[in-house]
């Protein structure tokens, strides 16, 4: 079987990494891809919105399946795009079509779907540029903090929590009118603020039979005791330490099921990886978001901790079989460290020469910003690579990746040291 996975990050990287673990694989390739990347297949210069050119690589090289790696090709429609093209029918493909892609491409899309399916999350109302004096009556009947939300994709930056109501409805004003995230923000959701712990659970579907992944913990801010700006996550830990059965029980009967039923029920094409984004409040699950794909790192701990073969059970979903399937985890923990470039999430350098590979031991080093250049590797992007340990538990596998971040060496590089400081 010959496999193209698209795109570039450390979430790519490790799909690649427990893809290429496959025997029936024949040839991976993995478009544009990274440094790491390149160690377990092919990397393909490609356009991730230049579906042509994709589809002739596809054809020249008779690539069976096509995985779907961020958001933004789904969003675009590259599931319909194949789909309605002739001679591309037996094309198995990991990704929902564009009207299952907007419950990650619009904020209010998702809300409204989970509004109509009875699924858990916070009071919310949308708003334009026309109508920001009801924004702002809005804002004046919540209690701080205060969450606004771009309605499209921002690249995880478009989310701001605030704690004063005039810093609130100045920020509104600003993505509204300003237009502070471009067309991402023509539309913005305020929500009420959910005040609890945040975690997230994979579902790979079909969309109509489902199973859910290894469920991980992400933290999103770039500073220590979660502070700072809001990144693209800097770590992250599975299992889940106080997701207990009884919570595991309640979030797959009172969300999931929902969820995946809401999918069937309205006909939507959805075949392919499913991230729920929870709030937990004093035991009560919430939606806080979906997103239409796997999460950046969370992959790079759910990967490692599934033992039966993903091609298998990526097989099945194309099919239509998945109900058949059975996912088997490990009992270890998996963390990961994300070592990012100096200054992220705003302005910072590429192309500095990274060292220390070979000192890395009992690790997976899942690469993210990398490129390789004349034998050499450097940074090629803001997360730089996510550092993934196992162990008998969370604070064993941290040790681990502690001690092989401190290894990896170049100019400005930062993580966080205090992943896990919450539980």
């Amino acid at each position: 079987m010959n496999v193209l996975i698209l795109g570039s990050g450390g979430r790519e990287h490790a799909i690649a990494w427990k893809v290429n673990q496959n025997k029936e694989v024949s040839n991976l390739f993995i478009a544009p891809g990274n440094a790491g990347t390149g160690e377990v297949g092919k990397n393909i210069k490609l356009s991730l919105s230049d579906f042509e050119s994709i589809a002739k690589f596809i054809e020249a090289e008779n690539i069976n399946m096509l995985i779907v790696g961020p958001e933004a090709p789904l969003v675009e429609g590259i599931v319909d795009y194949f789909k309605n093209k002739e001679g591309f029918e037996s094309l198995k493909i990991i990704g929902p079509s564009a009207e299952g892609a907007k419950l990650e491409g619009s904020k209010e899309y998702a809300k409204n779907f989970m509004q109509r399916h009875n699924i858990p999350t916070a009071r919310y109302a949308s708003f334009t540029a026309e109508t920001i004096e009801e924004g702002f009556n809005f804002l004046d009947g919540l209690k701080a903090p205060y969450v606004l939300k771009a309605d499209g994709l921002a690249g995880g930056k478009g989310v701001v929590i605030l704690t004063e109501l005039h810093e609130a409805k100045s920020e509104l004003r600003s993505m509204l009118v300003d237009q502070k995230f471009g067309n991402a923000s023509k539309n913005v959701v305020i929500e009420e603020f959910l005040d609890g712990i945040e975690m997230s659970v994979f579902v790979l579907t079909d969309g109509e039979n489902y199973k859910i992944l290894p469920e991980a913990k992400d933290y999103k801010r770039i500073g220590e005791g979660d502070t700072g700006l809001n990144t693209g996550g800097m770590g992250a830990i599975s299992p889940v330490p106080f997701a207990n059965d009884s919570l595991l029980n309640n979030i797959e009967e009172t969300v999931v099921k929902p969820s995946i039923k809401g999918i069937k029920d309205e006909q939507i094409d959805y075949c392919g990886f499913l991230f729920i984004g929870l709030m937990i409040v004093e035991g009560v699950p919430y939606v806080i978001e979906y997103n239409v794909r796997m999460g950046d790192p969370e992959t790079e701990v759910v990967m490692p901790r599934i033992q039966s073969d993903l091609m298998s059970h990526l097989i099945a979903c194309c099919e239509g079989s998945l109900e058949g399937e059975k996912i088997v985890f490990s009992d270890s923990s998996a963390t990961t460290v994300m070592l990012v470039a100096g200054g992220y999430p705003e302005s910072y350098q590429k192309g500095m020469k990274m060292s220390g590979f070979e000192l890395l031991n009992d690790c997976i080093p899942f690469h993210a910003g990398t490129i390789e250049e004349n034998g050499e590797i450097h940074t090629n992007g803001g997360r730089v690579i996510a550092i993934t340990s196992l162990g008998n538990d969370y604070k064993e596998a941290l040790s681990n990746s502690y001690k092989n971040a401190e290894n990896i060496l170049f100019e400005g590089k930062y993580y966080r040291k205090d992943i896990g400081f919450d539980l």
